[in-house]
């Protein structure tokens, strides 16, 4: 599996994908999370559920670029859908995955 080796190893992730979308993020938490995968706030907070370090590279990238993308567009309509064809292309296959493995 070619999962993240810690969470500091995840958040310089989290970090390089933000410089890519120009998002500040001002603070970026790794922490047990029940019912959600990742969370952000309009402060610039990001959560991470820490189940994602045991995830495969790929589809932590579909959580970390799914919840930086909300801080232009607070819904999934066209638009953000869009924006995660342009940066993930077949973005659908990752959300299936995730939804399947876990």
């Amino acid at each position: 599996m070619n999962h993240w080796r810690d969470r500091e190893e995840f958040k310089a992730r989290v970090r390089e994908w933000a410089t890519t979308l120009g998002v500040e993020a001002r603070a970026i938490y790794v922490r047990p999370m029940r019912n959600k995968w990742a969370s952000c706030s309009t402060a610039g907070t990001l959560s991470f559920n820490d189940e994602l370090i045991t995830m495969d590279r790929e589809l932590g990238d579909y959580v970390i670029v799914h919840e930086l993308l909300h801080f232009f567009v607070p819904n999934h309509g066209k638009l953000w859908k869009s924006l995660m064809r342009a940066h993930l292309g077949e973005w659908e296959k990752m959300e299936g995955e995730l939804a399947r493995r876990y």
